[in-house]
């Protein structure tokens, strides 16, 4: 959500801010955002003049009846029900300009940090990092195909019982997903300090609201009744502070939470992209990292969370890189986003495996999360965080990818021996 005080002190920052994320006509929809908030202010100053008058008049016919005036009693009457049809109509307009100005605000993005690259698209990207030697011999199967041949991934059983975009996972294979998810959490909070939390996946829609998934992109949700699921526990987790005012020693060290949940996303905008296999499914786990923060701490904290993902990738000896995100290819709600791409060998490329971003307090503002430094009476926003920690589902991709035999096994990392009973390779 943004500040409308400072649309108004500083008007040209957001036609900029917005034109370099893509948003046409940036200068017109400021336009719109200054008349729409003149008119609430014009209502409000309307409203509040009216009542101010009818709190006069109203004290004034005590007075005219004291003195047995009945006429001025009258009149003062009648303008007293005349101001009560202009409040009336103030708060009609304040109400419906409110509400749109509301609307217009919410719907726009973030605004990008300074140090954020321009571009129109992916290939504005700056590849920041890298680790990891990239496999280039060797076998080089998609991972759909060497799941389909060790007997372990079902996808046509999935798609009769819940359409495309699902998978089965039977036998080790599953056992590894497993593996996986469960050395991801334990490395974020043992290794990594992050509070493991166990959220609820079914959200209200203000949750959503808060975190920047509503209400520009409902189509990505699956809705249950009065609920939604979660795409994230992004959602979740974040939303713990929502309304709320933190002390500042709570956050003399950032808060930091993690959950491995699953996540679900209806992937709307997605038609054509990646149908086969598990690199884009309706239904996948993700270890999740959530940090709230003072506003000072948040950019260090950024590269603490991103190195925290890191981490995982080293551990499992996957080739990766880190990418800097240009303004046009960030999510919503982020002001500075760091992606880490895995190696994939039947792709030949790096494919997205985290995410991790800085949203400053754009989300703060949309759930009113606070906190209060120590001897001062006014609040400030927190700043908040998030980044996978990472997809399991990507992470079991690359596993596979990376780890095939010749014979078509799939050797299992060293660090994820321990959590599959010793077991050093899944297919034999």
């Amino acid at each position: 959500m943004h500040d409308i005080r400072a649309i108004r002190e500083n008007p040209q920052v957001y036609v900029a801010g917005w034109s370099s994320r893509g948003v046409d006509a940036a200068d017109g929809l400021v336009a719109d955002i200054l008349r729409l908030d003149a008119e609430l202010r014009r209502a409000q100053t309307t409203g509040q003049d009216a009542l101010s008058k009818r709190n006069a008049a109203s004290k004034l016919i005590g007075a005219a009846m004291g003195r047995k005036d009945m006429a001025e009693a009258d009149r003062l009457k009648a303008e007293v029900e005349a101001l009560k049809g202009e409040i009336a109509a103030a708060a009609e307009v304040e109400a419906a300009v409110g509400k749109e100005l509301r609307d217009l605000l919410a719907a726009q993005k973030n605004l990008a940090a300074e140090d954020v690259p321009d571009g129109e698209d992916e290939a504005g990207n700056v590849e920041v990092g890298a680790w990891g030697e990239p496999r280039r011999t060797g076998p080089s199967k998609d991972h759909a195909d060497l799941g389909e041949a060790l007997g372990m991934l079902d996808f046509e059983a999935a798609a009769k019982m819940s359409g495309a975009r699902f998978a089965v996972l039977k036998g080790q294979l599953a056992r590894l997903e497993r593996a996986v998810g469960q050395f991801m959490l334990d490395m974020q909070t043992d290794q990594h300090g992050y509070l493991e939390v166990n959220p609820p996946l079914l959200v209200r829609d203000e949750a959503m609201f808060g975190t920047g998934q509503l209400p520009k992109f409902e189509e990505d949700l699956f809705r249950v009744g009065e609920h939604l699921l979660i795409p994230t526990a992004e959602v979740s987790l974040t939303n713990l502070v929502r309304e709320t005012i933190l002390s500042e020693d709570e956050l003399a060290t950032p808060m930091r939470m993690t959950a491995l949940t699953p996540c679900f996303r209806a992937e709307a905008g997605s038609a054509g992209r990646d149908t086969r296999g598990l690199i884009r499914q309706h239904q996948f786990s993700k270890v999740e990292m959530v940090s709230i923060t003072r506003p000072e701490d948040s950019d260090a904290e950024h590269e603490r969370m991103t190195a925290c993902a890191e981490a995982v990738l080293k551990a499992l000896e996957l080739p990766f890189r880190r990418m800097l995100l240009c303004k046009s290819d960030m999510g919503f709600s982020a002001r500075k986003t760091f992606d880490l791409e895995v190696w994939l060998p039947s792709q030949g490329t790096y494919r997205e495996i985290s995410s991790c971003s800085n949203c400053g307090d754009f989300q703060a503002r949309r759930m009113d999360a606070r906190f209060k430094r120590a001897g001062e009476k006014k609040t400030e926003f927190v700043h908040t965080l998030n980044g996978s920690g990472l997809a399991v589902g990507r992470t079991l991709v690359a596993i596979m990818e990376n780890y095939q035999q010749e014979d078509g096994r799939i050797a299992v990392p060293t660090v994820l021996q321990p959590y599959m009973g010793g077991l050093t390779h899944v297919g034999g």
